[in-house]
């Protein structure tokens, strides 16, 4: 069985030597054209004059398009039309592309795009969250509210109240590779795009509305990216329609991609959030209701924020159960870049509010935040250990859930409210009571926290924080359609296997799982099966790869691929006897092959070895106007905790040491998940701690290189990191029992910005009230507030 090993990632030797392929790798064909936008300077105006004249004549230019010359339709959002490929009448943010430069070099096109001329009658730009609000500058028509029970009556009957804000900021994709595509024209006006993205359907679906033609006639190819993070699922659409509007144009190939600065000067980052709260509790530090104000700034187009924003919501109560809950979600148009998806998608910025309120609450009673977060909790998984098992393993059928603890781990539940969400979704698989007691002794929380507040009372310059933060995190897209997946597998005659799915690999190792799938199916070693390039030619009509749904919803598609074709052959070879597949050998009976003698014999036989599998994800059920439903098929959950010193003279920090507890449920690679789990909390800690985007007055960003903008470096990981997967089968029926790693991990990040918040705590007697990113000169900020 080659799925719950830990084997390299398919491509890790072509990483580190530099042999991987990437789409400005791919070698291009002699006269292939490159492309560069020309950007607005304003954030907000009317476009009375372009004079592109110059660009015109600069070297190498080839042509120069503005609006007025797009062939068809001039658009590359992702969802409601509001996103031209190039300005029309109006500019909406500094770095919007204006016009489109197709020249013979990289280098002559960027040139040339600095030459254009613009008058615009400038505007004032709509830049901050009260701007916005009071120009009533918003998405959707207004606000978004969601409710379950009456918790302003709660707040205001509780025996306790406290009131906050918190703001946290945006985030910079930062991927190795930036933005890239290339296109190459076909006959019969077809078109083949390669395209750095997470999403080849959209891809190919604004590619067709570009140059008018039905979506058979553009095939677009992902091999792999070099990171994504939810920075390729819509902003790849702008250089990948350029490229085919200017090949329909040339009859050439072409070819663009964005520099550092470019990338995240026109590029939407995370989306930045300012949270709201009213919260009534006990003496215990029980929630009775809590109300919250959740701003986001989504930028000059739509994009994904509605969905975002929407996960903002959902994971407003992370993973504690909310007698009452009100969030009301503003979704604000300013003139800034489009914020965008981003590992998380809007969960962690919901977290953090709901996280901040519990820190809250406990300095508020003098009691240790851990105990204010277990006494909050979800009730524990129902534990009953009656299971079925497939004869083949698969599946271990979990009756009513279940969880790896119980015994001392399951204290009889102090909730006698429904398990439910604010949303009304049931909680039927929480881990989080068990998972907690065992990350907290195996890292000696208790004495730690003893050791830590003996060292404060002895230090007046270096202090020293610890903090230990949850996650309960929904897998599932919440626009419900998008829950599907296809794949492709063929058997050659020779017992190779190739395969293929509409998943796509940026460095998190779906490949290699899902290929693990395939080979565990047929009993073989991984290294009989290839893996091919993402091709909308293959497998049509796919979801991005997001929503942390790669594996599971593409694993199960190969899965039912390959159990399609071992039917057939097992039906050749066994004629109705049990047929078995295992360690490169076909058994039944009396008999013995091995698999690539019997790929033979049934080719000859004119048995099919080629099939297609789909899988779409059941039991989905989601009211969005409503906010009521089951928009996840089931949770993951995570527990970290952080221990970090800051200097209080200059607000330098270090994380000190990080003890990790995750659910991955029964793993299909235990050493890619572990690496996901790391880099998710890396990632996470640096959105709250280093990673700041300034805009200054007039809508530009300020922070727009690597020497402006700070991402975590390698010394920046913590010193002593402990990360350990929870072994346990996921209750619900995914791909062998496994669950969704990409994005919960992220959120233990915020066990880190916690633990800042607690050392400031110790300089005095007052809540910081901690914004994020939790930069020195913030943590100063707040030491000094601290101290009065």
């Amino acid at each position: 069985m080659t799925v719950g090993i830990a084997t390299p990632h398919d491509s890790a030797a072509l990483h580190v030597t530099g042999k991987a392929r990437y789409v400005d790798d791919i070698p291009t064909p002699k006269g292939t054209l490159h492309l560069a936008f020309g950007l607005s300077p304003q954030a907000r105006g009317t476009l009375r004059e372009l004079d592109v004249s110059g660009v015109r004549a600069a070297e190498g230019v080839v042509a120069v398009l503005t609006a007025d010359d797009l062939p068809f339709a001039n658009d590359v959002s992702a969802s409601i039309h509001d996103e031209p490929l190039l300005a029309t009448d109006r500019v909406n943010h500094v770095g919007q592309p204006v016009f489109l430069v197709i020249a013979d070099t990289h280098l002559n096109a960027r040139k040339a795009a600095r030459l254009g001329r613009m008058v615009i009658d400038e505007e004032d730009p709509i830049l901050t969250y009260d701007a916005a609000l009071a120009a009533e500058s918003w998405f959707e028509g207004g606000p978004r509210v969601w409710q379950k029970g009456d918790a302003d009556e709660a707040v205001a009957k509780a025996p306790r109240r406290l009131s906050g804000r918190i703001e946290m900021g945006g985030q910079e994709h930062f991927y190795l590779e930036g933005q890239a595509a290339m296109a190459a024209p076909q006959e019969n006006g077809d078109m083949v795009v390669h395209s750095s993205t997470q999403h080849p359907t959209e891809i190919q679906h604004k590619v067709a509305e570009a140059i008018g033609t039905p979506m058979h006639a553009v095939r677009v190819e992902c091999r792999r990216m070099g990171g994504g993070f939810g920075g390729k699922e819509s902003q790849g659409n702008a250089l990948a329609v350029s490229c085919a509007v200017a090949a329909r144009l040339t009859g050439k190939p072409c070819k663009m991609r964005y520099d550092r600065d470019d990338d995240m000067v026109i590029t939407g980052k995370r989306h930045d959030f300012r949270i709201d709260y009213e919260v009534g509790f006990d003496e215990r530090g029980r929630v009775q209701g809590v109300v919250f104000e959740q701003i986001t700034r989504a930028g000059w187009a739509q994009d994904l924020t509605g969905a975002v924003a929407d996960r903002a919501m959902l994971h407003a109560d992370n993973a504690y159960l909310l007698p009452t809950a009100k969030i009301t979600s503003y979704r604000l148009k300013t003139n800034m870049q489009s914020a965008t998806a981003y590992r998380g998608f809007g969960g962690p910025q919901g977290v953090v509010g709901i996280e901040r309120v519990m820190d809250h609450i406990a300095h508020d009673l003098g009691l240790d935040p851990v105990e204010v977060r277990k006494v909050n909790y979800y009730a524990e998984a129902k534990i009953d250990t009656a299971s079925e098992t497939a004869p083949d393993g698969t599946f271990s059928r979990v009756k009513g859930g279940g969880t790896p603890f119980g015994g001392k781990y399951s204290p009889p539940s102090h909730k006698p409210e429904p398990n439910t969400t604010p949303y009304g979704m049931e909680v039927k698989d929480f881990l989080l009571h068990g998972m907690t007691e065992k990350l907290l002794q195996s890292c000696e929380y208790e004495a730690r926290r003893e050791a830590i507040a003996e060292w404060n009372a002895n230090s007046p310059i270096l202090k020293r924080g610890i903090a230990f933060s949850p996650v309960k995190f929904g897998i599932s897209f919440t626009l419900t359609h998008l829950n599907q997946a296809g794949a492709l597998v063929h058997v050659y005659a020779d017992g190779s296997i190739m395969m293929n799915h509409g998943g796509t690999e940026m460095g998190q190792g779906l490949f290699q799982k899902v290929a693990q799938v395939a080979s565990a199916r047929f009993g073989v070693g991984v290294d009989k099966v290839r893996i091919t390039a993402t091709d909308t030619a293959k497998v049509p009509n796919t979801s991005a790869t997001a929503a942390s749904s790669g594996s599971d919803l593409n694993g199960m598609a190969v899965l039912v691929a390959c159990d399609a074709i071992k039917e057939r052959m097992a039906e050749h070879l066994g004629g109705g006897q049990p047929v078995e597949f295992a360690g490169g050998m076909v058994r039944w009976a009396d008999q013995e092959l091995t698999f690539a003698e019997a790929a033979l014999k049934c080719y000859e036989a004119r048995v099919s070895l080629s099939a297609t599998g789909f899988y779409k994800t059941p039991d989905l059920s989601w009211d969005r106007q409503k906010g009521q439903g089951r928009p996840f098929f089931y949770f993951a959950h995570g527990a970290a905790v952080t221990e970090v010193v800051i200097d209080t003279l200059t607000g330098e920090n270090r994380i000190l040491r990080t003890d990790i507890l995750h659910d991955a449920g029964k793993s299909l690679n235990p050493a890619i998940d572990k690496g996901q789990v790391e880099g998710g909390y890396v990632q996470g800690a640096g959105w709250l701690t280093t990673e700041e985007l300034i805009w200054d007055d007039q809508g530009r960003l300020r922070t727009h290189a690597p020497s402006t903008y700070k991402i975590p470096a390698c010394s920046d990981r913590p010193p002593v990191f402990n990360v350990e997967l929870v072994d346990a089968e996921n209750p619900e029926a995914t791909i062998y029992r496994s669950k969704a790693v990409g994005e919960p991990p992220f959120m233990l990040g915020i066990s880190a910005f916690l633990a800042l918040s607690d050392a400031v705590a110790a300089c005095g007697t007052t809540y910081p009230a901690l914004d994020a990113p939790a930069t020195p000169e913030r943590l100063l900020e707040a030491i000094k507030r601290v101290r009065g």
